[in-house]
């Protein structure tokens, strides 16, 4: 879909599976959702019999170490919920209402493959309305614990600028730069798995943390070497990670964005802050919304409504 039109999900879809930190099972039903809805969890399940909406905005940020949590001041939350994420946004769906009944969204692979496939098997649809972006349109930069985040301006698309530093050799020095569009992230981000130091492990769970890890949801470095006997799907399927972590992190800004992210050494914590870091400065961003003109387009119809300035806002997947 080129035309910068808002989406949803053509059909509800279910996905089953455990938390990688609490082991917790959970049932998430990804359902279609109104226009300018953005994407909601409905978490039920909570003591009482309580159900609470929750939306999938950095307002709504509640914790950052190893995963990003969304909560609200009546104590309900949903963990982990940026593989979800990613997967949403790099897909271009923009309205989508989440049930899930239990406390962290499903770990499945490690990566967002299993959310891009149910995504996938009931498709999307276009609505009526046209899509808002955030524009970035003068650079924020924040330096934290020895890495740092900006973004910068661009003409057009969203570009992703990713840099990790390991001591491990199993990782070591790694970057990538990606065109962010769906094709791009289905190929070259949604199958890339969440990691872990075995030196980590007993710390995490004294933590409450990795409690559903396996090498079945997460590469597993050992020294300097991988555990997992399939070995890596990338090369640098590390780095990749990242930057699918960042793709979800950043979907909490509430519309997709026309710029530029750059980051070295980053994680859930700076990608947040770099948020907090642009929303704090209003003269750094703008909202943009496609324009539309009723033209027949091909697969859509006579009088169906397609950006003026399509090619400035979205690619095709």
């Amino acid at each position: 879909m080129r035309f910068g039109f808002q989406t949803t999900l053509r059909d509800r879809a279910t996905i089953v599976g455990v938390g990688v930190h609490s082991a917790a099972p959970a049932q998430l039903v990804l359902q279609p959702a109104d226009v300018d809805s953005g994407i909601v969890f409905l978490r039920t399940g909570l003591p009482g019999g309580r159900e609470r909406l929750l939306e999938a905005k950095r307002s709504n940020v509640t914790h950052t170490a190893l995963c990003t949590m969304l909560g609200d001041a009546s104590g309900a939350s949903v963990s982990t919920v940026e593989h979800l994420l990613a997967a949403l946004s790099g897909l271009q769906i923009d309205n989508v209402l989440i049930e899930i009944d239990g406390p962290e969204t499903p770990i499945m692979d490690g990566s967002a493959a299993d959310f891009v496939s149910a995504i996938d098997q009931v498709g999307r649809v276009q609505q009526s309305r046209s899509r808002r972006y955030l524009k970035i349109v003068k650079p924020v930069h924040l330096a934290s614990d020895g890495g740092y985040a900006e973004f910068l301006p661009a003409e057009r698309g969203f570009r992703l600028d990713v840099e990790i530093d390991f001591n491990s050799r199993a990782i070591g020095r790694q970057r990538r730069i990606f065109d962010l569009d769906p094709a791009t992230f289905r190929r070259e981000l949604s199958r890339a798995r969440t990691f872990g130091f075995v030196s980590d492990v007993k710390r995490l769970w004294q933590a409450g943390f990795a409690l559903g890890s396996s090498l079945e949801n997460s590469v597993a470095i050992d020294g300097d070497k991988i555990l997992n006997p399939g070995g890596l799907r990338y090369a640098d399927e590390f780095v990749r990670h990242k930057a699918l972590d960042a793709v979800g992190d950043l979907s909490l800004a509430g519309a997709p964005m026309i710029g530029l992210y750059r980051t070295y050494r980053p994680g859930h914590k700076l990608n947040a802050a770099a948020l907090d870091a642009l929303f704090a400065n209003r003269s750094a961003y703008e909202y943009v919304e496609a324009p539309v003109s009723r033209v027949f387009v091909k697969g859509f119809g006579v009088g169906a409504h397609v950006p003026a300035a399509a090619a400035a806002f979205a690619v095709a997947d």
